[in-house]
C-alpha cells in the first residue's frame, strides 16, 4: 500500500481545527473526499515543503500550495467531493468560490490582519504565542504586511491602508456575499444537498475563522451571526467532520502536542530551537547588510615611512 500524502497546514484554535482560511478548505475538502492524509498541525510556515501553508506533498508528483492546486491533485488520486454534481452545480460552484474569493476574502483578510484593534489583541498575539522564539518577533508583521499587499492587489488600490472608508466599502460587499450564500443554502444542510462538496468547504473555511474567533472589532462578525443558516452549516460541519476540534470550546488553544510532526518531539526539540536561533540571526545580519546599516570596509595597512627607511639601512649594511 502506498504511503499516504502528507498535509501541512496552520494549527487550530477556538474550537477550529486551524486558524487559516486556505487551511480550512483544505482539511474540510480532505474530510468530505475521505483522503488518508497525514496532516502536520504547525505554525511555522518555514517547515513546509513549500515555504508556504497549507502545503501537499505528494511522493510521485512533489509538492503543491493553494488549496486548488491542492484539491485537483486530491482528485487525482480519486477524492473527489464533486463526482455527484450536475453540470450546472458544477457551473454554480465556480461562480461561488469566484464571489467569496473578490467579495468575502478581502474583508476576511481586513477583519484579521489590517483593522487595528483585531491585529494586536488577536491576530498578532495569537501568531506571537504560537510561533517558536525567535521567529515570534518578526514573522507576524511580515505577514502582516503580505496579507495588506494582498488586500491591495485584490481591491486595485496600491495606497489602501487601515480607515472607515477602506472598511465600508469591503464589509458592504461581504454582507451582500454572506447575505447570498444564505439564500442559496436555505434550509438544506449543505449547499447541494445532504452531501458536502468543494463549495462547501470553501464557504467554511471562510465563514468559520469569522464566526469562532472572538474579535473586538467584529461589526462583520455580528452580522454572519444574524444569518441563522449559515451558522448552522458552520457548526454542523465542526460537528460531523471535526468532532475533537469542536470540543475543544472557543478561546481554548490547541495543544502543541497536536502537531502532526516528529520535529516538535524530544530529540528534535532542541535542534529545531537551535536552528531557529540560527536562521533569525543570519536573516537579522543579512538585512542589516542589505540595508547599509552594517558595512564591511577592506582597509590596507600602510607601511609606514620610517620602517621603510630604516628597512633600506638594513638592507645596505647587509651588502
Amino acid at each position: 500500500m502506498a504511503a499516504p500524502s502528507e498535509l501541512f497546514c496552520w494549527k487550530g484554535s477556538w474550537g477550529l481545527p486551524s486558524v487559516d482560511t486556505d487551511s480550512l478548505i483544505v482539511l474540510a475538502y480532505a474530510r468530505f473526499a475521505g483522503a488518508p492524509l497525514k496532516i502536520h498541525k504547525i505554525s511555522n510556515p518555514w517547515r513546509s515543503p513549500t515555504g508556504i501553508l497549507p502545503a501537499l506533498k505528494t511522493k510521485e508528483e512533489g509538492s503543491f500550495s493553494q488549496p486548488s492546486k491542492i484539491i485537483i491533485q486530491l482528485r487525482k488520486q480519486k477524492y473527489n467531493a464533486d463526482y455527484d454534481l450536475s453540470a450546472k452545480e458544477g457551473a454554480d460552484t465556480l461562480a461561488f468560490i469566484s464571489l467569496l474569493e473578490e467579495k468575502l476574502m478581502p474583508a476576511l483578510i481586513y477583519t484579521l490582519w489590517i483593522d487595528p484593534k483585531n491585529y494586536v489583541e488577536v491576530t498578532r498575539r495569537w501568531h506571537a504565542e504560537n510561533i517558536s522564539f525567535p521567529l515570534n518577533f518578526f514573522l507576524p508583521s511580515r505577514m502582516q504586511r503580505q496579507q495588506l499587499e494582498r488586500v491591495r492587489l485584490m481591491q486595485g488600490n496600491s495606497t489602501l491602508e487601515a480607515g472607515e472608508e477602506a472598511e465600508k466599502e469591503m464589509y458592504h460587499d461581504a454582507q451582500e456575499c454572506m447575505n447570498l450564500l444564505s439564500q442559496r443554502l436555505g434550509s438544506n444542510k449543505f449547499f447541494f444537498g445532504d452531501s458536502p462538496s468543494s463549495l462547501d468547504a470553501y464557504v467554511f473555511g471562510h465563514l468559520a475563522p469569522l464566526l469562532k474567533i472572538k474579535m473586538p472589532s467584529s461589526r462583520l462578525q455580528q452580522h454572519l451571526r444574524s444569518l441563522d443558516n449559515l451558522n448552522s452549516f458552520c457548526c454542523n460541519v465542526l460537528t460531523l467532520y471535526f468532532p475533537s476540534e469542536s470540543r475543544e470550546g472557543v478561546g481554548r488553544p490547541a495543544s502543541n502536542t497536536q502537531e502532526g510532526s516528529d520535529f516538535d518531539h524530544e530529540p528534535y526539540k532542541r535542534r529545531k530551537q537551535l536552528l531557529s536561533v540560527l536562521v533569525a540571526v543570519a536573516a537579522m545580519l543579512s538585512y542589516a547588510l542589505l540595508t547599509g546599516i552594517v558595512a564591511i570596509e577592506h582597509v590596507q595597512e600602510e607601511v609606514p615611512k620610517q620602517d621603510t627607511a630604516m628597512r633600506a639601512v638594513y638592507e645596505e649594511e647587509e651588502e
